[in-house]
């Protein structure tokens, strides 16, 4: 058992809270359970008011497994629980009292919680291990159940991406059209090399990539900063890349990356070298991005956006002095799903919090015109329950459901958990 358990039994009044009482046979009636407290210190239950015998009580609620919990989790040396009114436990094993010696009242939950209640739990995380815990029900959900729960989760998402917006606005001084940049550097360099091409896009002022008016003269800054012009290559537009960037680095004192890019086990149209072409091209191409892509409201004009493809080089090369068949690299449209997926979408959420007016619908309207994702994680659920996925939202909502609810058994902090334990318990 664990204590999110407790906490279901707690907010929600599944126990046979009418006749509580405590352990010293004192009537409780519960006015106010309180707020829950889920991410702050302190007690996980704040501003409840409950009648304790012939006494009001307004204050906190400290929830535990057994009484003990009080003193191993050194509770009675905390100030932030000097204001505790009850303390909820399943087993009391010990009396709590307060640093001025006065006993915290107890309630014992398992003198009130029906048997069906904890079976159904036990049931639904204690059974042995599947790959979710109600795959065996997930059939049974409701479109209105997972749409609604979706839509918080994919919100969740996007406040989690904001985190990295954020520390970029801080650090640029809250420019947008920089940190737009960097996170399409992140993007654009997919998994491998995301990491090094946003240090690339760190390690240039802004005000640098403004000013470059030639796709070449751009390529070159981004090739040397990543130190891909470091080798020696019998090549011309490689010898004039590796001459364009001695003279830039010198001009504005740049310090090329620590980290390297990967070629290794990419297919080639994602190596380095085209996607920052691409990148160039894009930033030759469509001057002032962040301020076209903040009123923007279609994906359909995305898509015109990002209409690029490479230099005319890498029309014939993949890698530098190495000819291959000449093939337009454009950006395809899977790859631009990723891009507004994971940064046209997110600095537009994050923009719009900073202006202190979301407008959330039209953020869904942009993923539900887009084609869910498909990986192994999208595919089993759609065999658990048809067409679950059918959009980017919702592909996008279930990638943040599966490891940040289903593997760490947070069925109780999951509305389609809490809907089965609700059900099965009437």
């Amino acid at each position: 058992m664990k204590e999110d358990f407790l906490h279901y039994l707690w907010k929600f009044k599944k126990f046979d809270f009418l006749k509580a009482e405590t352990t010293a046979n004192e009537n409780i009636k519960i006015l106010n359970s309180g707020l829950h407290n889920v991410q702050n210190p302190g007690p996980d239950f704040f501003n409840a008011k409950i009648e304790i015998g012939n006494q009001l009580w307004a204050g906190n609620v400290e929830i535990h497994i057994k009484s003990s919990d009080w003193y191993a989790h050194h509770h009675e040396k905390d100030t932030h629980y000097d204001n505790v009114i009850l303390h909820v436990v399943w087993d009391d094993d010990v009396a709590v009292f307060r640093k001025d010696k006065t006993q915290i009242a107890t309630l014992q939950l398992k003198d009130f919680t029906a048997s069906e209640t904890l079976n159904n739990y036990q049931e639904l995380l204690q059974a042995p291990r599947k790959w979710i815990n109600c795959e065996n029900d997930f059939h049974q959900f409701t479109n209105f159940q997972l749409k609604n729960w979706l839509e918080r989760l994919y919100i969740e998402r996007l406040e989690e991406k904001s985190i990295l917006i954020t520390k970029l606005l801080e650090e640029t001084e809250n420019n947008w059209e920089a940190v737009l940049f960097q996170l399409l550097a992140k993007n654009f360099g997919l998994n491998k090399n995301g990491k090094a091409f946003l240090a690339m896009a760190k390690s240039i002022p802004f005000s640098v990539i403004r000013k470059i008016e030639e796709v070449e003269i751009l390529e070159a800054l981004f090739f040397g900063q990543t130190n891909l012009l470091t080798q020696d290559v019998d090549d011309s537009y490689f010898l004039q890349l590796q001459k364009e960037y001695g003279y830039l680095k010198h001009k504005f004192q740049l310090q090329s990356i620590q980290k390297e890019v990967q070629f290794f086990r990419l297919r080639p149209p994602n190596f380095p070298t085209i996607r920052l072409s691409q990148l160039a091209q894009l930033y030759i191409q469509q001057k002032n991005l962040f301020s076209k892509i903040k009123d923007i409201q279609t994906l359909e004009e995305i898509y015109q956006l990002f209409e690029i493809e490479t230099s005319t080089y890498w029309k014939t090369h993949y890698s530098f002095g190495k000819e291959s068949k000449t093939t337009t690299k454009k950006l395809t449209k899977k790859f631009i799903d990723l891009v507004i997926i994971n940064s046209i979408v997110p600095i537009k959420f994050a923009y719009q919090k900073f202006q202190g007016k979301v407008e959330v619908e039209n953020l869904f309207h942009i993923l539900e015109s887009m084609g869910a994702e498909s990986n192994s994680t999208i595919k089993k659920i759609n065999q658990l329950r048809k067409k679950t996925a059918t959009n980017a939202l919702e592909s996008q909502a279930l990638l943040q459901l599966k490891p940040n609810y289903c593997d760490v058994n947070k069925c109780l902090q999951c509305e389609l958990g809490l809907s089965l334990l609700q059900r099965n318990a009437s």
